[in-house]
C-alpha cells in the first residue's frame, strides 16, 4: 500500500477541511452501518491541486438505501444514474455523487456496461480504469486506500490500468479513449503496455455507443494538449473507428508531388487554435474542432497537375460537408455542426487578400458569410498559418491585421453585423404594390446583393434600383 508524503497527506485533508459536507455524509452512512469513500477522480485532483465542486463517492450500500440516507439532508437529489448505481445529490455548493461498489463489465456484444453490484472497496478499485483514479480516502476516517500504485504513477504522470490492459479494456471499450483523453487532459503518458493493448483492442471502440464516443472525445479537445491525445488515437488505431479522416490526412509524399505534410499542418493548426483560445479565456470547442477538421477535403481533392504541383480545389467546401457528417455521425447537436461546417467552408476564404483584389464589397461578404463566426474564423485563418518561412508568415500576419483592421473600420462607417436591404418586405410591398410571396423574397435578395456591393444606399436610390429590378421582371 503506498505512502503519502506530509505534502500529499495535507493535500488529503485540507480536500476534506474545506468539504465537512464529506465527513458528514460519511457519519451519516457510517451510522447507517454502510461505509463511505470519497474516490476515483475526486482524490486524484485533489493531490493534483485541481480540485472542483464535484466529489465522487463509493459505497457498499445501494441507492435505494443511499436515498434513505440522504433523505432530508441532501438539497435537492436526481438519480438519473441510478441504473449505474449512481445517486447524485446537492449540498451547501457541492455536488455529490454516490455510487455503489461496482464490478461491470461488457459481455462482448453490448454497447453498454452490464451493471453488476460488488461488494468490497478492493473489487471496487480493482475495476476501475486506470491507477491514477483507483485510490480512495474512507469517511469519516480518512484512511487512505491505493492497492495499485496509483500513487507513484501520479508522481510519474504514468497511465496504468489495475489489472492488466486487456482485462480493463475488456471490461469497458471506451477507456482506451480515455486513456488518451488523460494524456491530452493531465500530459500523463501511457505505459507501455497500455499503449501495446490499446493498438490490439482498438477495434472494440466499435462497440461503444456514438455519445459516449463523443463525449470523451470532446473532453480530449478541451485539453490542455490534444495534439498529444490525438496522436495517441491515430497511432493506436483508434481513430480509425470513429474518426477515419483524421488518419487519413497522412497523405503519401512522392518526389514528383511535393506537398506540406496535411497531418502534421493539422496538429499544428489545432496547437495553434489552442494558444488563441486559452489566451482568449478558456478552451473552445468548436474553434479547436473547427482546427482539427478545416483540411479534411484534401485526400479527396487532392491532384497532381503536369507539372508536378499538388492542388486540393474546392477541398474547403468539400471538406464542410465531410465535417457535417462526420459530427452527425458522431451525434453533435446542431449549435456545434452548424458553426464548424461554416468555419471549415470559409477558412480559405482570406487567401488572396493580400493581392490587393478585395473590395469594400468583398470585405462586407466576408463579414456577413461568417455571420456570429467571424471571431473564430479570424483565430483559424491566423491557426492555419503554419510556414517555417519567416518573412511569408510575418507577411500573411500583416495582410490579415490589415484586413480586421479594414473591417473595423467599415463596421464604423456600416452596421455590418446586420446588413440588411435598404429596404424592407413591407416597403417592397407598398412600393410594388404586391401581396406577400416568392417577388417579396426576390426583390429582398437583389437588395441585400445591393447593399453588399455598394453599401448603404439612401431611401431615394434604393427605392429607384427597387423599381429598375420590377421592370426588369416584367412587374
Amino acid at each position: 500500500m503506498s505512502r503519502l508524503s506530509e505534502a500529499q497527506r495535507n493535500a488529503v485533508a485540507e480536500l476534506l477541511r474545506v468539504s465537512p459536507v464529506a465527513d458528514e455524509l460519511g457519519r451519516r452512512f457510517a451510522k447507517a452501518g454502510h461505509e463511505l469513500h470519497l474516490v476515483g477522480g475526486s482524490v486524484r485532483d485533489a493531490l493534483l491541486g485541481r480540485l472542483g465542486d464535484d466529489l465522487d463517492f463509493c459505497t457498499d450500500a445501494h441507492p435505494e438505501q443511499t436515498l434513505a440516507i440522504i433523505k432530508g439532508w441532501a438539497e435537492a437529489t436526481w438519480e438519473t444514474g441510478r441504473d449505474f448505481g449512481t445517486i447524485g445529490f446537492q449540498k451547501h455548493g457541492l455536488r455529490l455523487e454516490v455510487t455503489t461498489y461496482r464490478a461491470e463489465a461488457y459481455d462482448g456484444g453490448s454497447r453498454n456496461p452490464t451493471v453488476r453490484y460488488g461488494i468490497s472497496l478492493h473489487d471496487d478499485l480493482l475495476r476501475r480504469d486506470f491507477t491514477i483514479n483507483a485510490m480512495a480516502v474512507s469517511l469519516p476516517g480518512h484512511q487512505f486506500t491505493d492497492p495499485f500504485g496509483g500513487l507513484e504513477d501520479l508522481a510519474a504522470r504514468v497511465i496504468r490500468t489495475p489489472g492488466p490492459p486487456a482485462m480493463s479494456f475488456g471490461d469497458d471499450p471506451l477507456r482506451m479513449l480515455r486513456a488518451a483523453r488523460f494524456a491530452a487532459q493531465l500530459e500523463f503518458v501511457p505505459g507501455l503496455d497500455v499503449l501495446k493493448a490499446m493498438s490490439e483492442m482498438s477495434g472494440d471502440l466499435s462497440r461503444i455507443t456514438a455519445e459516449r464516443i463523443r463525449d470523451e472525445f470532446s473532453k480530449l479537445m478541451l485539453g490542455t494538449d490534444p495534439v498529444t491525445g490525438l496522436r495517441l488515437l491515430a497511432d493506436t488505431g483508434l481513430a480509425d473507428i470513429f474518426l477515419p479522416e483524421l488518419t487519413g490526412l497522412r497523405l503519401e509524399i512522392d518526389e514528383h508531388a511535393q506537398h506540406k505534410d496535411v497531418y502534421e499542418h493539422t496538429l499544428k493548426v489545432v496547437s495553434n487554435a489552442v494558444a488563441y483560445d486559452t489566451a482568449d479565456g478558456g478552451p473552445d470547442l468548436i474553434l479547436r474542432l473547427a482546427a482539427l477538421l478545416h483540411d479534411i477535403g484534401k485526400p479527396a481533392t487532392k491532384a497532381v497537375g503536369r507539372d508536378g504541383g499538388v492542388s486540393f480545389h474546392h477541398h474547403e467546401l468539400v471538406g464542410a460537408r465531410m465535417a457535417k457528417a462526420r459530427l452527425k455521425e458522431l451525434k453533435y447537436p446542431k449549435d456545434i455542426i452548424g458553426p464548424v461546417t461554416k468555419l471549415v467552408a470559409l477558412h480559405l476564404r482570406f487567401y488572396g487578400y493580400g493581392r490587393g483584389e478585395w473590395t469594400d464589397s468583398a470585405v462586407r461578404r466576408y463579414v456577413t458569410d461568417a455571420e456570429d463566426q467571424l471571431s473564430r474564423l479570424h483565430k483559424l485563418t491566423r491557426s492555419d498559418c503554419t510556414t517555417r518561412n519567416k518573412r511569408k508568415a510575418a507577411a500573411l500576419a500583416a495582410d490579415y491585421d490589415a484586413l480586421e483592421e479594414r473591417i473595423v473600420r467599415i463596421a464604423a462607417e456600416e452596421d455590418l453585423a446586420r446588413v440588411r436591404p435598404d429596404l424592407d418586405g413591407n416597403a417592397i410591398m407598398e412600393l410594388l404594390g404586391i401581396p406577400p410571396g416568392p417577388i417579396v423574397g426576390k426583390a429582398w435578395a437583389h437588395l441585400k446583393e445591393l447593399r453588399l456591393e455598394r453599401g448603404p444606399l439612401s431611401r431615394e436610390d434604393a427605392e429607384a434600383e427597387l423599381k429598375a429590378w420590377a421592370a426588369s421582371q416584367g412587374l
